[in-house]
């Protein structure tokens, strides 16, 4: 499923026009981000909990020319399953 798929069954749930059920999904996907920008985290009962964590500096090597390269610390997204989710999809 990608975003319009999402799109057309959020419109056939709501009603509407297509343009208002595009606004509600671009609005969910643009709260979860702004919220993890912040550093926040969201919980979505039945799905599960966006965050994010820390990942350390590294030292990583270029496959193709074999050089060793210096990865920066930075932040990455993370997503745990609510176990609703995890007893659904078994």
């Amino acid at each position: 499923m990608n975003k319009q798929a999402l799109i057309e069954k959020v419109n056939e749930a709501l009603g509407g026009t297509k343009a208002s059920a595009e606004k509600a999904v671009d609005t969910l996907i643009e709260s979860i981000i702004d919220t993890l920008k912040k550093g926040g985290e969201v919980s979505i009962a039945g799905l599960g909990i966006f965050s994010t964590k820390e990942r350390a500096a590294r030292t990583a090597r270029n496959p193709r020319t074999g050089d060793t390269v210096q990865v920066p610390a930075m932040r990455v997204p993370k997503f745990r399953a609510a176990k609703a989710l995890k007893d659904s999809v078994k």
